[in-house]
């Protein structure tokens, strides 16, 4: 069963200002977590911010930007895309 990736209203505001670059990468990462669940460690740079929460570099160099994905429930296999943006900002 494949897992269901949601996007945060914030999170939504944020792609809409990212390059069509970094936003089709984006695409990809949240079709990699669809198919192949939230640990995606073969995206530079991923890491666990915890118990539940994933993030990773969706672009390198300057500006670097970056994702972060929270599991909402293992059970119904839900992800939600909580932050897209510079690694600046990050809420880590």
């Amino acid at each position: 069963m494949d897992w269901t990736v949601t996007i945060a209203r914030k999170a939504q505001r944020q792609i809409g200002r990212l390059p069509k670059r970094v936003q089709k990468n984006l695409l990809a990462l949240i079709r990699e977590i669809e198919v192949a669940g939230p640990v995606r460690g073969n995206w530079p740079n991923y890491s666990s911010l915890g118990k539940n929460r994933h993030h990773c570099h969706i672009k390198k160099g300057r500006p670097t930007y970056v994702s972060v994905w929270e599991v909402k429930d293992k059970n119904i296999k839900l992800v939600e895309v909580t932050y897209a943006g510079t690694h600046e900002k990050a809420p880590y």
